[in-house]
């Protein structure tokens, strides 16, 4: 296409994104600017289609979409992380939600198959490469399903978002693979050609501790035994070496360390939980079936304030149903898609200790 005239619409004196190629620390410091480069503009059409694919897996399936709060009485991970908001307005303690999977179940238990797809918190002081203070996360809750069938929606939704980003975003991904991650098209077959695996936590923890008796060196966990919670490292062992790279579902975790609204398996060590791993990233997803048995809950929550969650048990007490869901972290998925590394690059405004801007 040929132009016969040119017309400067706005001057730019002195504008700090040079006609070079910046660092994506550097263009961290400029949040209000950087998504005018050629990457940051490419996550954000990619981010656009994988958040309009999440709606139209779980639409297209009859799902229905529900708003739950920000503001919240309830820490539904129980870790304390909350960020609390210095108000007398509501006459009891608030903060920012953690999850909308609790009142999601108000949903599931009520009108059916549902989700909610917002932005949550955490007060956690941590700078790794995949955490952000505030993040948005994909929560379903499906009645009558167990832990088996959450572990295939699961699937099925992350196989929907990697299809149609490709699909829709190819240039896109095509500049992913050629400036960041020159395996994105064989992972992206991969995802959805191959059915992911499955593993018992059991099954998972023993072959850490066999691989770790070759050289215990090479581990900043070496300890690791039945009961601990897997780390990072053991986390991209299992999805990278034991799986191939294919992502895994590890599966059946101590009851010890998960929340108390886990459904118990009949061992009584137990509980129907899994999680999603995958190469690079460890944890892309969190997922269980609820306990929806009323007295086994209470006795779960044995030192918690059963005043503060009797809505929470009452969904058991006035009758409920069989009931599972899980937790997609959206930025983890969109990094793993593109390629990206680092949690703050695929957030156009991150927010970690340290730093708010904008």
């Amino acid at each position: 296409r040929r132009y016969s005239r040119v017309s400067l619409v706005g001057a730019a004196p002195g504008y700090p994104l040079a006609k070079k190629r910046h660092t994506l620390e550097y263009l961290r410091s400029l949040p209000h600017l950087r998504m005018r480069t050629n990457t940051l503009a490419s996550v954000a059409r990619a981010r656009s289609s994988a958040s309009l694919a999440v709606h139209g897996y779980f639409g297209g399936r009859g799902f229905l979409s529900v708003h739950t709060p920000l503001l919240t009485s309830s820490d539904c991970e129980g870790a304390g992380e909350v960020f609390g908001v210095d108000t007398d307005l509501f006459g009891t303690d608030v903060g920012l939600t953690v999850s909308g999977q609790l009142a999601a179940e108000v949903a599931a238990t009520s009108v059916g198959a549902c989700y909610t797809f917002g932005p949550t918190f955490r007060a956690e002081n941590s700078n790794t490469r995949k955490h952000l203070c505030e993040f948005w996360m994909v929560e379903p809750e499906i009645p009558f399903c167990d832990a088996a069938g959450a572990m295939d929606s699961c699937e099925g939704m992350v196989k929907h978002v990697v299809g149609k980003v490709w699909e829709e975003r190819g240039d896109d991904m095509r500049f992913f693979t050629k400036f960041y991650d020159k395996g994105l098209e064989e992972k992206k077959d991969m995802i959805l050609e191959k059915e992911f695996r499955r593993v018992s936590y059991t099954e998972a923890v023993e072959a850490v501790q066999e691989e770790v008796k070759k050289d215990p060196s090479k581990w900043q966990y070496p300890d690791l035994k039945w009961g601990d919670d897997l780390q990072t490292e053991h986390e991209r062992f299992i999805a990278e070496v034991l799986s191939s790279g294919v992502p895994t579902f590890v599966y059946d975790w101590p009851m010890s360390i998960k929340p108390f609204y886990m459904k118990c398996n009949p061992d009584g060590r137990t509980v129907a939980a899994f999680d999603l791993l995958v190469p690079e990233i460890g944890e892309l997803a969190g997922g269980s079936q609820r306990e929806d048995d009323y007295d086994t809950l209470i006795s779960r929550m044995e030192g918690m304030d059963l005043k503060e969650y009797e809505w929470y048990t009452d969904l058991r007490k006035y009758g409920t149903v069989p009931h599972s869901g899980y937790g997609v972290g959206f930025e983890r998925l969109v990094g793993y898609l593109t390629g990206m590394e680092n949690i703050r690059d695929v957030n156009a405004f991150p927010r970690v200790p340290g730093s708010a801007d904008l």
